[in-house]
């Protein structure tokens, strides 16, 4: 070993894919651990790192190539010891010159003050903040100005994040790629208009609104009104994922939705006012969906909403069926199974997608409409592998049967579903047809009715959902 010149060496550390793996081969001998050491480029730290900033400072002269860091105090307690604070960020960006992605979970002690010492990061490409309640939007601001590389920006649950300056900032800076805002309390869908012209170069947007925190405030439309009607260039979003928004007819992210030429993958959360026409005007210009994922407004979930053409009916899935010749993932959720939506989807409408596009993944969650009759029309699904149905109470035993006929199917997951029993899983004893079954949670299924009949099986029974 000792004769292997270093990039032989530098492929085989390579291959070792866990860290105690590496650990385990640095300590071998002095080589390999100088070696390892070089070539460690990411690192994940928490709870364990005591004294914080000290121990920080050892790790980045021994790996002095690192490019990823993760700092996760998720659990922490004051008895585990001081969490690292700013002045670990200090020595953070001082000695971790090649940094490009950083991570920083539950970091509750920092700041704007540490935030401000990685603007001295030139390479720093990706921040991603959870739960970071003491940093404000001037934290940001601070970055957005120093860090001219930084392409991905993940702010989760930041609730003092309240300025949207930075937002404005960016916006002229054109850099950002990848924008994820989940549950930051102040940051509304209308501030999201500060991004203007970054619009154009982003690829992902993530944007979720506090349900808990502005649930009485549903209806209001100041969100609306701050932003006006006006052309959103979004000629490079891919991905668009989107919860419990306002979707106000022609104007903020609805001209979004109307705009994305090159989106593959959408998702739709309780978004509210998102209508049949915001579908079909989306769908006639994305011609590479592959993934749609949409949860729906029960009627009881939105009794004040009289306003039929601002609901999701079977005029959005004939739309997707018609012109979404690549969707290759489909979800449905309803958030109520108690108070189904009259308007919206039927049997009818999901048979029709299925029939017409190459579907391999399909998932119904409280999806009152399926039943026996849909699962026959999936036996003429032809690239149908995986198949998902939770509270869909309207399929017995009848259309479980039907599953052993199913042409492509590999992965069936069974959840809180009253109708089926292990004798609507018997067919499949020993057909050995699915790679995989998961049963959870439903009261008539038993572990002994769902041996042999996957390669892997996987069962869990909890029945308070229905008490």
């Amino acid at each position: 070993m000792d004769e292997l010149p270093d990039h032989l060496v530098w492929d085989i550390l390579r291959k070792l894919d866990t860290t105690n793996d590496r650990n385990a081969v640095s300590l071998s001998c002095r080589r390999f651990y100088s070696l390892e050491n070089e070539q460690r480029y990411s690192l994940r730290i928490g709870c364990g790192l005591v004294p914080a900033t000290n121990a920080l400072l050892s790790l980045c002269k021994r790996f002095p190539n690192l490019s990823k860091v993760e700092i996760m105090y998720s659990g922490w307690m004051s008895k585990l010891g001081k969490q690292l604070d700013d002045q670990g960020l200090l020595v953070l960006s001082t000695n971790s010159h090649f940094l490009t992605d950083l991570t920083l979970s539950y970091c509750t002690f920092i700041t704007d003050v540490g935030i401000r010492h990685l603007s001295s990061c030139p390479k720093l490409s990706s921040l991603k903040l959870n739960f970071a309640p003491r940093i404000t939007g001037c934290g940001v601001l601070s970055l957005a100005v120093g860090c001219k590389k930084l392409k991905r920006l993940h702010l989760i649950r930041c609730l003092n994040v309240a300025s949207v300056e930075w937002l404005e900032y960016f916006g002229k800076l054109e850099t950002l790629e990848e924008l994820c805002i989940k549950n930051c309390r102040a940051i509304g869908e209308g501030d999201l208009i500060k991004l203007r012209n970054s619009w154009r170069k982003l690829r992902s947007l993530q944007f979720e609104v506090d349900a808990n925190y502005r649930y009485m405030k549903v209806y209001d439309q100041l969100a609306e009104e701050r932003w006006p009607k006006l052309l959103v260039p979004c000629d490079n979003l891919v991905e668009l994922s989107l919860w419990n928004c306002i979707i106000a007819p022609g104007r903020g992210l609805a001209c979004v939705l109307r705009n994305c030429k090159k989106l593959e993958k959408l998702h739709l959360d309780m978004c509210i006012g998102v209508s049949d026409s915001d579908i079909l005007a989306l769908v006639q210009i994305a011609k590479h969906l592959r993934s749609i994922s949409l949860r729906v407004p029960s009627d009881f979930t939105l009794p004040l909403l009289n306003n039929t053409t601002l609901r999701l009916t079977d005029e959005s899935l004939s739309a997707i069926a018609q012109h979404c010749s690549k969707l290759e993932s489909f979800k449905i959720s309803f958030s109520d199974g108690e108070f189904p939506s009259l308007f919206s989807f039927t049997l009818q409408g999901i048979i029709t997608l299925i029939q017409k596009c190459p579907i391999r993944e399909l998932s119904l969650d409280h999806a009152c409409s399926f039943n026996d009759m849909g699962m026959e029309a999936l036996c003429s699904a032809q690239n149908l592998e995986i198949l998902e149905l939770v509270h869909c109470q309207e399929v017995s035993d009848e259309g479980l049967i039907l599953v052993s006929q199913f042409p492509s199917l590999t992965v069936l997951k069974l959840s809180k579903c009253l109708g089926v029993t292990d004798y609507g899983l018997r067919p499949l004893v020993g057909s050995e047809k699915l790679e995989l079954l998961v049963v959870e949670d439903c009261p008539q299924v038993s572990r002994r009715g769902i041996h042999g009949t996957a390669k892997s099986v996987s069962f869990r029974q909890d029945l308070s959902w229905m008490y």
